[in-house]
């Protein structure tokens, strides 16, 4: 017996999907991935400029960040949500 289910892909993977079927050469490829990398990374840093403005990120707290073991720190907050 196999419970394999099946896909279902929601909106974006769908347009993606399309997107990535044109893709014709490992240059493509490597501009498209430098494209989604670019994007998450000019969303990180307003989400932490957005911080800096209100205080809720300061030098002390990247400090504290910069001694953190962060996978420890990640893998306790995933335990911390299966749990709920």
């Amino acid at each position: 017996m196999n419970n394999v289910q099946p896909t279902v892909f929601n909106p974006a993977q769908l347009y993606l999907l399309g997107v990535f079927s044109h893709i014709k050469s490992d240059e493509e490829l490597n501009d498209i991935k430098q494209l989604v990398a670019d994007y998450y990374a000019k969303r990180l840093d307003s989400m932490t400029e957005k911080m800096w403005q209100s205080g809720e990120l300061d030098q002390k707290r990247l400090d504290e960040i910069n001694e953190m073991d962060l996978h420890a720190w990640l893998r306790e907050q995933k335990a911390k949500e299966e749990a709920e």
